[in-house]
């Protein structure tokens, strides 16, 4: 593993509609790290992530995530941010009006690619990562909601990341579904993509091991 920091804060305090949801959270990710965050719904957990993706402010010491200030990021460099990781949310988001191949294409052309050989070559390369390859022409209605996900998280891996940032992503899903999606993720971490994963599910963080931090009482904890 990397010893390459991504993510570093240092005394932050997270606010949602002006009020702290998170006070005093130090914390730093590293390239190829697998992390949880635990804890009850309204803890902060999805809030934390949103801070790391300019959705939420924060206020610190320090707040740097792949080499941005997230105190004083600018409205023009969010999507390039954005660009460096991959977001993966429990409602999959996927276009429904299109097909999964469409669908993975139409973020490459949005994030600036213009060579349809080299986008074609791509979505080909991430379906097959996550093993929806001959899924490719089909809605997103005919696919389960695991098959669902998995094209999520290829959307996460187009533009190759740094970091995964997966809110709830088994949260909608069976059992044994969710383990192939937490199995897939851990696959991802090792391939050298830092995941963040929020989850309710404390099973997954004995099967599969890695950092754990639960939130309470505004607090980030470290396990």
């Amino acid at each position: 593993m990397s010893n390459e920091v991504l993510i570093e804060y240092c005394k932050a305090e997270v606010l949602r509609d002006d009020m702290p949801v998170l006070k005093d959270v130090n914390f730093t990710l590293h390239a190829g790290e697998y992390v949880y965050l635990i804890g009850r719904v309204g803890s902060g957990k999805s809030s934390l992530l949103k801070t790391m993706y300019a959705d939420l402010p924060v206020t610190a010491t320090t707040a740097r995530v792949l080499g941005y200030d997230m105190e004083n990021i600018k409205e023009r460099d969010v999507p390039y941010l954005r660009r460096k990781m991959g977001i993966v949310f429990q409602d999959f988001q996927l276009l429904t009006d299109r097909s999964v191949r469409d669908n993975l294409t139409f973020v490459l052309r949005a994030t600036g690619w213009k060579n349809a050989d080299e986008m074609e070559s791509r979505v080909v390369e991430v379906l097959s990562q996550v093993g929806m390859r001959k899924k490719a022409y089909r809605m997103p209605h005919e696919l389960s909601g695991g098959e669902q996900q998995r094209v999520a998280i290829a959307r996460a891996l187009l533009n190759k990341p740094q970091i995964i940032l997966a809110d709830e992503p088994t949260g909608n899903l069976d059992p044994q579904t969710g383990k192939q999606i937490v199995e897939l993720l851990h696959w991802i971490a090792g391939e050298g993509t830092a995941v963040i994963m929020t989850t309710h599910n404390l099973a997954w963080c004995k099967e599969y091991p890695g950092h754990t931090y639960r939130c309470e009482n505004k607090q980030l904890v470290e396990m």
